[in-house]
């Protein structure tokens, strides 16, 4: 069996290269955002319920989230969920998460288009469950003026 599995390790290393490699670190400049994703199904930044996050577009993120169990609890043990849905309501690649209890860092970039995006929980967690949510807006920078 463990003959089977380094086989398989090294055959994945060999063939296929990067798509068998973890996820490089975030970068070092990424911006951290700290979340609650709370028992009455609320999204908290600080004490502030469904907050608005501004970013920059394609800026490094890591978002720093404490789930807490709610009234139920999926199949798989997520307590909550989170997406990102743009202004069409589709889903924003690589924004999909399930959240277990505790704290969890996922490493994302901002969208690069500025807009308003929505992020919803997928978790059915209580009978609150449909207000669950937060705003990300996808700011340019500000243009200096020079004199």
């Amino acid at each position: 069996m463990r003959n089977q599995l380094q086989i398989a390790l090294l055959a994945c290393t060999l063939v296929s290269g990067p798509t068998c490699r973890a996820q490089s670190s975030p970068p070092l400049d990424a911006r951290v955002i700290e979340l609650t994703a709370d028992k009455d199904s609320r999204f908290r930044l600080g004490g502030k319920i469904s907050p608005v996050i501004e970013v920059r577009p394609g800026q490094a993120l890591i978002l720093r989230i404490v789930a807490v169990r709610a009234q139920t609890v999926a199949r798989d043990g997520s307590v909550h969920g989170l997406a990102l849905l743009d202004k069409n309501m589709d889903p924003v690649p690589g924004w999909r998460f399930f959240l277990h209890p505790g704290v969890q860092e996922l490493a994302v970039a901002a969208p690069s288009e500025p807009g308003r995006y929505h992020a919803v929980c997928t978790i059915v967690c209580s009978d609150n469950h449909e207000g669950m949510g937060f705003t990300l807006w996808v700011t340019e920078p500000k243009e200096s003026t020079k004199q």
